[in-house]
């Protein structure tokens, strides 16, 4: 869900704990001990900053040449979403700070701190093309699935991706969103299956706006230092199912 949709749907109809070593080991260790001790630590140190090398975020450009495009797509409509329908994290709330990174990812936001995004819509197209008022309203009624792509520096994506998968569980019971000045009150979040990338999580979630009701499917997934969000709606209401082809298409250009 972008940020006009976010916005005008109604209208529309739309720590932990620590290893502690023993004091009296250190008290009664001698001289060359403790220089050998403070050398393994240093030692560790090297090593686990060697296994952990410096992770940067991509730029704009090469995330325009990775988020998924017209030429991937065949059944569907893709277009750049423009910047004026295009929400950032700052800009999206929630009435609960656990539903915080939720909320985001439901208004077509990157989560969390990316280093930049890219933004799609994808738009089903109908089968038929006859010019019936049946057609026209159907062609109202097709998913309408707004992909947004975050890249992040160092392990930015698996902690998005964890505070996700957190608030998908403490806010299963609803919450309420803001954002691009209006309001979603969100009264369920059911999770769903998926596999794609490293990890996904899916979700279908219940809301209200303006006193219309929507279900929308919700999807993330992140491949690396990438994470690849879906939010799936319809001007009739309703989502019945993911938008796999889309989320597919995604993937494969992450690999």
């Amino acid at each position: 869900m972008n940020a006009r949709a976010f916005r005008h749907v109604g209208v529309r109809r739309v720590g932990a704990a620590a290893a502690v070593t023993s004091l009296a080991l250190l008290l009664t260790a001698c001289g060359g001990e403790e220089k050998k001790t403070e050398d393994t630590g240093k030692a560790d140190a090297s090593a686990s900053a060697a296994a952990k090398p410096d992770v940067k975020a991509l730029p704009a450009a090469e995330l325009e040449k990775l988020v998924v495009e017209q030429a991937d797509l065949k059944g569907y409509q893709v277009k750049k979403t423009e910047a004026a329908d295009v929400l950032n994290a700052g800009d999206v709330s929630a009435d609960k700070a656990a539903c915080e990174p939720l909320a985001e990812a439901f208004a077509s936001a990157a989560p969390g701190t990316p280093g930049a995004s890219a933004h799609r819509r994808a738009i089903q197209v109908p089968d038929k093309k006859t010019g019936s008022l049946d057609d026209a309203l159907g062609a109202l009624a097709a998913p309408i699935t707004s992909v947004t792509l975050g890249s992040y520096a160092g392990e930015g994506a698996q902690q998005a991706f964890a505070s996700l998968k957190a608030a998908g569980t403490a806010c299963a019971g609803g919450f309420t969103a803001h954002g691009g000045g209006t309001t979603h009150k969100v009264s369920k979040v059911t999770p769903e299956t998926l596999t794609a990338g490293d990890e996904a999580l899916a979700w279908t979630i219940k809301s209200e706006n303006e006193g219309e009701s929507f279900v929308t499917k919700l999807v993330v997934l992140r491949k690396g230092n990438n994470l690849a969000g879906f939010s799936t709606l319809s001007l009739a209401g309703e989502v019945k199912e993911q938008p796999t082809a889309v989320i597919d298409a995604q993937a494969a250009k992450l690999r």
